[in-house]
């Protein structure tokens, strides 16, 4: 998952250091839960039916993304800086992890064509081009990346409400969000994945969302008002149109990644005085319980998947509620390090495993050995990829931000802003 551009490792603030580590935990828990089906299937077979290791640490993703993206636009004030940022950050390394999934393919490491028979290779492209492909019926060419579909819907929901000036209202968003989570669960009728592109076609609903997302991001990004708001509600309507209706996670779940995302957003306003902490814990405690609610009336028809979603949803709450009690305490370098390289962790870790798998195949029984070896290698790798494309990348796109701001004066509201 990516983290603002801003974040420093262990050397920022207690609150910067904080959200590294949350990071970094989340980060470790989605490796551990990959990496458990090649080197620790009993354990994978023991604890997985009581605790979804892998939705832990991407809930507490989501938290933390819900914490720091809509502070980032709102402290640039110009959204046009916004998008340049958010795309140096998470495309680089995008670009080289899909690179090397596809080049692995070609290997014989994985086993792509499988998942993509039948599909039009430039649709597919197009697809993952725009980090939507996980909502517009495409399978991710790295499984990881479906999340960043649900992180872009995001970027373009808090963009919309930064626009139209209706950004201090995440709680109301978040509890809205939710309570639809509850009730989409209580319906008879409940739309298949990829809904909307069974109807359409995946085709033209690619090219449809494709040219839909420029537009937003284009008109978002303009020195008219007018534009800003038109763009603002094409980005906004696609987002709440792919994510309940063409997810590839239940109905359910898409609203409630959505509503733990602004519920981040409403405990930072809270924390930073813009908000009350009871109004920040009433918010907090109707979407628990529209998320635990739903989840065990419509999660899957196994009892033990279902137990073991909502455990790992209210650890990462939990996890999420005491850093936030721990606010000002200096964590770990170690865990802020991690939090650091979390996002090449994230991405990476899926294709050193396809090459694990394929060189050494998956064990039988457990063996903390290998999985230590494993993280062994995975880590210093990361922060290989980190130094050489994460932070470069994110360099070229503070010049970039900064003849933005140049070119228009230091004026950000001709970029874009509000």
């Amino acid at each position: 998952m990516p983290r603002p551009p801003a974040a420093p490792g262990s050397t920022g603030s207690p609150r910067l250091g904080r959200l590294d580590a949350l990071r970094g935990i989340a980060a470790l828990l989605v490796a551990v839960d990959h990496s458990s089906y090649s080197f620790m299937p009993e354990f994978r077979e023991r604890v997985m039916p009581e605790l979804n290791i892998g939705r832990y640490g991407v809930m507490l993703f989501f938290l933390v993304s819900g914490y720091v993206i809509p502070a980032s636009l709102e402290r640039r004030g110009c959204v046009r800086s916004f998008w340049i940022g958010r795309a140096h950050r998470v495309y680089p390394l995008w670009a080289v992890v899909v690179g090397s999934a596809l080049v692995l393919n070609l290997l014989g490491f994985t086993r792509l064509g499988a998942r993509f028979e039948g599909r039009n290779p430039l649709t597919v492209a197009v697809a993952h081009a725009t980090l939507l492909q996980e909502l517009l019926g495409t399978p991710s060419v790295v499984l990881v990346l479906w999340t960043l579909s649900y992180e872009l819907a995001f970027y373009l929901l808090v963009v919309a409400l930064f626009t139209v000036r209706l950004h201090p209202r995440s709680g109301t968003v978040s509890v809205a969000l939710g309570v639809l989570a509850a009730v989409s669960a209580t319906v008879a009728f409940v739309p298949p994945a990829s809904a909307l592109s069974l109807a359409v076609g995946t085709g033209p609903l690619v090219a449809l969302a494709s040219a839909a997302l420029v537009f937003a991001v284009l008109c978002e990004s303009s020195g008219r008002y007018e534009l800003r708001v038109t763009g603002a509600v094409a980005g906004g309507v696609l987002a709440l149109v792919l994510v309940p209706f063409n997810g590839t996670v239940p109905l359910w779940e898409g609203l409630v990644i959505l509503a733990v995302m602004f519920l981040g957003t409403a405990v930072r306003r809270a924390e930073g005085g813009e908000s009350t902490w009871p109004r920040a814990a009433r918010t907090a405690v109707v979407v628990v319980v529209c998320a635990v609610g739903s989840a065990y009336e419509h999660g899957d028809t196994a009892t033990f998947a279902r137990r073991g979603w909502i455990t790992a949803f209210l650890l990462a709450v939990l996890t999420f509620g005491a850093a936030l009690a721990l606010r000002g305490t200096r964590f770990p370098r170690a865990l802020t390090w991690l939090g650091t390289v979390s996002y090449s962790v994230y991405l990476v870790h899926p294709v050193l495993l396809a090459v694990s798998d394929g060189v050494i195949g998956r064990c039988r029984r457990d063996s903390l050995v290998l999985e230590a070896v494993f993280f062994a290698v995975l880590l210093p790798l990361c922060a290989l990829t980190h130094r050489f494309v994460e932070v470069p990348g994110q360099a070229r796109g503070r010049e970039r931000i900064r003849r933005v701001t140049e070119g228009t004066g230091g004026n950000l509201f001709a970029s874009g802003g509000d």
